[in-house]
């Protein structure tokens, strides 16, 4: 029986094992779970109501055809779509099986099913910023304090290919430390945060500088499309890991940009540290360059610059600039 790595060597053999992969309705389901978040193993068996041995192999399979790819979170094994080969037979046949999964309805029982993982992991994540909310600084510092990068998110702001500067949103600015550089900025700044404990802290921090311009919004990004906004610019600080669905999220925040728009994302390299789970409510632990980069793509949006820089401490910071092509 030949092995993935051996597969990889033989491009008809590969080509095989992703045309069986594919010959299988549960597993072209899961393909289409996968394509916009990264599940457990757990959160697998739960979705599609199975036995983990069942799953196991359906996900052995997809992974040995190139399908899907994983990446540890602690002691949990996370579940994504992997990106197209570079042999370009094979990705060309990868990127037609993505593109028409994608275009299979999602049955109303996995869509059912994806929502109560959503909602739990909002709950967790929602329940670890009201009980520490007065010791967000302390667990952040822990990885990167805010001045650490403020510098250097500040120098790609105004480095930022801006359409204007009527308007610009942070979604969860927590302490509300770079709302001052938007505020001095634009003309509007609306600050998104589904803690309403952390946006009573910003809250605090923008009565004191007299901050008039900023207007301060309790919610998540769904609540997005009933603001109806369309932002010059876009600020994620440290803010991705802690989000259920970063996929979504680019998806949200696209909606509200306006042509021309930017998004500035910065957030944590991929790492190993398993106690930022616990000590800071880290969700995932970092993300590859090339996860932002498949997010951002499938939102509609271009990469623009980047910045990567190490910490002491170990870790390492990406800053992301994603631009929404302006109307010809």
């Amino acid at each position: 029986m030949s092995t993935p790595e051996a597969i990889a060597d033989r491009p008809a053999e590969q080509l095989a094992a992703l045309l069986k992969a594919a010959a299988d309705p549960l597993r072209l389901e899961v393909l289409r779970v996968l394509s916009r978040d990264s599940y457990g193993v757990l959160e697998l068996v739960s979705i599609f109501d199975l036995k983990q041995s069942s799953m196991s192999h359906h996900l052995k399979v997809l992974a040995s055809a190139g399908l899907v790819a994983t990446r540890r979170e602690g002691n949990s094994i996370f579940y994504r779509r992997a990106l197209a080969s570079h042999d370009p037979l094979l990705g060309d046949a990868q990127r037609r099986l993505f593109h028409s999964v994608d275009s299979l309805p999602l049955a109303g029982q996995l869509q059912a099913r994806l929502d109560e993982i959503q909602s739990e992991r909002e709950a967790a994540s929602r329940k670890f910023f009201t009980e520490n909310a007065s010791k967000f600084r302390e667990q952040a510092d822990l990885i990167a304090s805010f001045p650490i990068y403020q510098e250097q998110v500040a120098e790609a702001l105004l480095a930022a290919p801006l359409a204007g500067q009527a308007l610009a949103l942070e979604l969860g600015p927590g302490e509300g430390e770079f709302l001052p550089h938007l505020a001095e900025r634009f003309d509007t700044v609306f600050a998104l945060d589904n803690s309403p404990a952390m946006l009573e802290t910003s809250r605090q921090l923008v009565q004191s500088q007299g901050l008039n311009n900023v207007e301060l919004i309790l919610g998540d990004t769904k609540r997005l499309a009933d603001l109806d906004l369309s932002a010059q610019c876009i600020v994620v600080n440290m803010v991705l890991h802690h989000t259920p669905s970063p996929a979504q999220i680019f998806s949200d925040l696209a909606n509200s940009l306006a042509n021309g728009g930017v998004l500035l994302v910065t957030d944590l390299c991929r790492h190993d540290q398993a106690w930022a789970q616990d000590a800071c409510g880290d969700l995932w632990l970092g993300f590859e360059p090339q996860d932002l980069s498949q997010w951002s793509e499938a939102a509609g949006l271009e990469e623009g610059q980047s910045l990567y820089f190490a910490l002491r401490n170990g870790f390492q910071i990406q800053i992301r600039e994603f631009i929404k092509p302006a109307l010809t």
